[in-house]
């Protein structure tokens, strides 16, 4: 046996991906079926209403972190970044749509679906991941897709 062929046979499997790592460390905390199921709809929701209060500042202000969620998305997969981008073109026809009404209703869904989170985390026993790192309010979104994306079959 050659020195080649003896290293290649006791190399480890390649490290997993960075989006791999943070989707299996936020899944820990997302285990029980009724946090998850919590969390399906909180997650689209919350996004849905920052969004929006961020366009009610300022439409720009809600570009501008679309954008810089972006950038963060394109260092993590491919398949996330244009599934984020979609998502977003998405949510902001709605804030569209919501026209004088986007502070009142963003704020409202905001805060209720806040609070089903941390319902949602209440039966699961575990605090939110967002808790040790910021990091993770952007992986919640990867998280609802990466569920979505396990029933179609599709690969990040």
């Amino acid at each position: 046996m050659t020195a080649a062929a003896d290293s290649t046979s006791t190399a480890s499997p390649a490290p997993a991906r960075r989006v791999d790592q943070l989707l299996a460390h936020y899944g820990e905390s997302h285990r029980h079926p009724g946090n998850e199921a919590i969390h399906m709809v909180a997650i689209p929701l919350i996004m849905l209403s920052l969004c929006g209060l961020l366009f009610a500042v300022h439409p720009w202000v809600a570009y501008a972190f679309i954008g810089a969620s972006m950038v963060y998305y394109a260092r993590l997969s491919g398949v996330f970044l244009a599934s984020m981008a979609v998502v977003s073109m998405l949510i902001l026809a709605a804030v569209h749509a919501m026209g004088e009404h986007v502070l009142a209703l963003s704020a409202a869904v905001f805060v209720g679906a806040w609070i089903a989170q941390f319902v949602g985390h209440k039966m699961e026993g575990r605090k939110p991941s967002f808790f040790e790192d910021l990091q993770y309010l952007w992986v919640g979104p990867l998280f609802v897709l990466s569920r979505l994306f396990g029933r179609l079959g599709v690969r990040w």
